[in-house]
């Protein structure tokens, strides 16, 4: 799909991924560009800087996600393009309290369920449409320091093959978005394991120049780190192996962190 004239709306778009995807799709000429954010004037100033409109949404509530979706129709008649990409963290293992569970839950899948029903059907009468899921890296591979963000992030990709698989022949296309470290606010200075991703982490706009390389040949994983692609192949062909290599990693991370704490 070429972006040029089409209707795109990017939740979670006033920051970080979000926000230079709203960019780069400014750049490929869009015809209209919502960008959406649980933070109206955030929204708002990063709609204003490219010419596009802000929509406010609490990606977690189906109700304001029906309200994003009808009102964005109501002014432009379609979406071509929907981007379910805000997301959270929590880091820590299962022991962490059952709020910061259900939050990840909440806006690392649901959304992404609250925006298919929404505008899927949309996109049925129009035999057309391309959904936008960003996952994680840790969708495929894990999260060592987050077990939330892990479990969350393997249900979006899950999600997202359901999606692909169930509407393709129906002209609906899929693009799961699966990065590793992007230097954003996700990556916390205090964090091993963040710091361990910093290292080799992307900026934003390298995540919005894949997705859209990706979105012009219509395939599923969006991998702005090709070595993501090699991990996750090597974890297909030797499970066990991959395991006992990301344990290893792991003691290594946590003997780190022990010394830290000191």
């Amino acid at each position: 799909m070429e972006i040029r004239d089409r209707v795109v709306v990017v939740t979670g778009g006033a920051g970080g991924i979000g926000a230079a995807l709203c960019r780069r799709f400014a750049e490929e000429q869009a015809g209209h560009i919502v960008v959406s954010d649980i933070d109206e004037s955030a929204a708002s100033a990063a709609a204003s800087d490219i010419g596009a409109i802000a929509i406010p949404c609490d990606v977690a509530s189906p109700e304001s996600m029906d309200r994003l979706v009808q009102s964005t129709i109501e002014q432009f008649g379609r979406i071509d393009v929907f981007v379910s990409n805000a997301g959270v963290t929590s880091k820590g293992g299962f022991d962490l309290p059952i709020e910061d569970w259900q939050k990840c839950w909440d806006i690392n899948v649901m959304a992404h369920v609250h925006a298919a029903k929404s505008v899927v059907p949309h996109m049925l009468e129009r035999g057309e449409g391309y959904l936008v899921q960003v996952a994680s890296a840790a969708g495929l591979l894990t999260e060592m320091g987050s077990a939330p963000y892990s479990a969350t992030k393997h249900a979006a990709v899950a999600f997202a093959e359901w999606l692909a698989v169930h509407y393709r022949p129906q002209g609906i296309r899929v693009s799961c978005v699966c990065p590793a470290g992007v230097d954003t606010g996700f990556l916390n200075p205090d964090n091993v394991y963040d710091q361990f991703l910093k290292r080799t982490a992307c900026t934003p706009e390298a995540v919005a120049e894949s997705v859209i390389s990706t979105m012009r040949e219509e395939k599923f994983l969006v991998l702005p780190h090709p070595e993501v692609g090699e991990f996750f192949a090597h974890k297909s062909r030797n499970y066990d192996d991959w395991l006992n290599s990301f344990s290893r990693l792991n003691q290594r991370m946590q003997r780190l962190a022990a010394k830290r704490n000191k």
